[in-house]
């Protein structure tokens, strides 16, 4: 397993116990970087930072391509696993898309639901046509 599909996990993990304790994902991440066992990978530690700062907007861009679904009654693996994705998928452009599409394919396989893989697969592919967009104009990473 890559060091950065270590991290995505090690992000998704603090995601769901932030959503599960009802606190602020910055909360745990922080928790955790204290105890530093194991070590908070720094990716995993940016992706959190990144939706703490972009949480609004990420889970607006859930919200618009979840049809049928309201972000509060997804499970809650999809919602963190769609959290840490979309936030990777909008401001980590050097990170391939593919890559991003593939592995949280692959952790909602492993972690959540026999309907997740496709559900979690066709939304974020609505998803990487807004990061082309914002590249074009600049606003990726922003």
């Amino acid at each position: 397993m890559s060091a950065r599909t270590k991290a995505r996990k090690r992000a998704l993990d603090i995601v769901f116990e932030a959503d599960q304790r009802a606190v602020s994902p910055a909360d745990v991440l922080a928790e955790r970087e204290r105890s530093a066992d194991p070590v908070v990978p720094e990716h995993a530690s940016a992706l959190v930072d990144a939706l703490v700062t972009h949480q609004a907007h990420v889970d607006e861009v859930i919200g618009t391509y979840a049809v049928g679904w309201q972000l509060d009654r997804m499970p809650a693996v999809d919602r963190a696993l769609l959290r840490t994705a979309v936030t990777e998928l909008l401001y980590f452009p050097d990170v391939p898309a593919a890559v991003v599409l593939d592995e949280a394919v692959e952790l909602a396989k492993q972690l959540s639901t026999d309907e997740s893989p496709s559900f979690v697969n066709g939304l974020l592919a609505q998803v990487v046509p807004l990061r082309s967009a914002a590249a074009a104009d600049g606003t990726v990473g922003d």
